[in-house]
């Protein structure tokens, strides 16, 4: 799957955290920050036409790390 269909994979985990209750306010903007960091970071990476590996690696990173915030955000049992 391309990062950009893993951000929007993750961006519609997030909305659904928000809407369950399993994420409250704060949690939804942190993760929704990060989400953002992640798609500048995309844009920079594209801006000479190509994308090295390292970078690719760099960008997949940065999606697995958003990832376990996801989970860990709607699994930590907060009160809502």
């Amino acid at each position: 799957r391309s990062n950009t269909g893993r951000q929007v994979s993750q961006q519609a985990r997030i909305q659904q955290g928000r809407a369950s209750g399993e994420l409250n306010r704060t949690e939804t903007a942190r993760l929704q920050r990060e989400q953002r960091r992640i798609q500048a970071e995309k844009r920079i990476v594209n801006a000479d036409g190509t994308v090295t590996p390292g970078e690719k690696r760099f960008l997949r990173r940065e999606q697995n790390r958003a990832n376990r915030h996801i989970a860990r955000q709607k699994h930590d049992a907060q009160g809502r």
